[in-house]
C-alpha cells in the first residue's frame, strides 16, 4: 500500500489539532511488514517434508510412484536390494518435493499470514513498536507523556504504547478501545482515517490530565513515517 503526500498532510494535520490541547506527545508510524516470517514458514516446509512422506509409505509409496520402476522383475534375494534404493530414492524425493511445495505455498500472503501464530506476530511488531518509541525519543518527553500508534499492514497488527506518564492515568479499556478504532478503519481499507481517529482520541485523553503549559515546546516531529 502507498500513502499519498495528502496522507501524510491528514496525519500531520491531525497530529497538530490534538496537540493543541495537550503538552504530550503523539507519533504515528505505519510498516508495511515487520518481518517475513522465513524462519517460520521454512519450519512448517520442514515439518511437512517429515511427515507426509511417512503418511504416504503405507499408501504404497515406491519408486513406482515417480518412474523409477523396473519393467522386468528379478526373483532373486540381489533384486531386493534394488528395490530398496528405489524406494529410498523415493523418499527423499517426496520429501524435497513437499519442502519446497509447502515453501512456495507460504510465500502466498493469505496463507503465509495463517501459517505464523498470532503471538508470534504480536511479539514481532510489538518488538518493533518498542524500537521506534525509543528510536524517535517519546520515552524522553518531559512528562513522559509520549504516545506511539503503529500500524503493522502486512503482519495484520496494531499497537498503541503509552509512555508511563499518560498510561497510568487512563484505564487498559481506553487503549484497547484505540486500538479497535483503528484495526476496523483498517480492515476497511482505510488506515489514514483510523490513525485520524486513534489521534484524535489519544489527544483527547492527553489534554483530560496534561493540558499545555506555557512553555510547552513540541518534542517530537507532527509526521507519519512509513516504514
Amino acid at each position: 500500500m502507498d500513502f499519498t503526500p495528502d496522507d501524510h498532510a491528514r496525519i500531520s494535520a491531525a497530529i497538530a489539532k490534538a496537540e493543541a490541547g495537550t503538552s504530550g506527545e503523539i507519533f504515528c508510524v505505519i510498516s508495511r511488514q515487520v518481518s517475513t516470517y522465513r524462519d517460520i514458514r521454512m519450519a512448517w516446509a520442514a515439518a511437512a517434508s517429515l511427515i507426509l512422506p511417512a503418511v504416504l509409505i503405507p499408501l504404497g509409496l515406491s519408486g513406482d510412484w515417480f518412474g523409477f520402476s523396473n519393467d522386468w522383475q528379478v526373483a532373486h534375494a540381489a533384486s531386493q536390494s534394488d528395490e530398496v534404493n528405489r524406494a529410498l530414492t523415493a523418499y527423499a524425493l517426496a520429501q524435497v518435493i513437499t519442502f519446497i511445495g509447502v515453501y512456495l505455498l507460504s510465500k502466498i500472503p493469505f496463507l503465509g499470514l495463517l501459517m505464523v501464530p498470532q503471538r508470534v506476530r504480536r511479539s514481532r511488531v510489538r518488538r518493533v513498536a518498542l524500537q521506534q518509541f525509543m528510536a524517535h525519543g517519546l520515552h524522553a518527553t518531559v512528562d513522559r507523556t509520549g504516545v506511539l500508534i503503529f500500524a503493522a499492514m502486512a503482519d495484520h497488527e496494531v499497537e498503541v504504547i503509552a509512555d508511563t506518564g499518560i498510561y497510568t492515568q487512563t484505564s487498559p479499556e481506553f487503549w484497547g478501545s484505540t486500538v479497535s478504532v483503528l484495526v476496523k478503519h483498517i480492515k476497511q481499507g482505510d488506515p489514514i482515517t483510523g490513525m485520524e481517529n486513534a489521534i484524535a482520541m489519544c489527544g483527547q485523553a492527553l489534554a483530560e490530565k496534561f493540558p499545555p503549559r506555557h512553555d510547552d515546546v513540541n518534542e517530537v516531529p507532527d509526521h507519519l513515517i512509513v516504514l
